[in-house]
């Protein structure tokens, strides 16, 4: 039954490639008219939203609250990285990895059982 752990994860990667192009893929038009970037986020939006209700669905069965939320920021943090050095053309600083760092130690804590 791995798939039952393994399947939540993965939507929540899909869905936050979209959550990305949404939120920060229109950053590459600054000249398109704010009319036309609303409507086009909001349909890449719905298709985030396609990705991570089901991941929240199905991971609820398997993961706490927390858990899930814990995993979804880890996520975000790796794909807007990749995001920001492939498509922005930022680059990555220490301040990045050490944030990246604590957000693991979040995703320890989220899933250590305590006593």
């Amino acid at each position: 039954m791995i798939w039952t752990y393994v399947t939540p994860i993965l939507l929540l990667c899909v869905s936050n490639v979209f959550m990305t192009f949404a939120w920060y893929g229109q950053l590459k038009f600054s000249t398109a008219p704010i009319a036309l970037l609303i409507p086009v986020c909001w349909s890449i939006a719905l298709l985030e939203y396609c990705f991570a209700v089901p991941a929240n669905h199905l991971g609820a069965r398997v993961y706490s609250g927390a858990q899930l939320k814990t995993m979804q920021e880890i996520i975000t943090l790796v794909v807007f990285a990749i995001f920001s050095v492939t498509y922005l053309g930022e680059a990555l600083r220490w301040n990045h990895a050490v944030a990246f760092l604590f957000l693991c130690g979040a995703a320890f804590f989220s899933f250590h059982k305590w006593a």
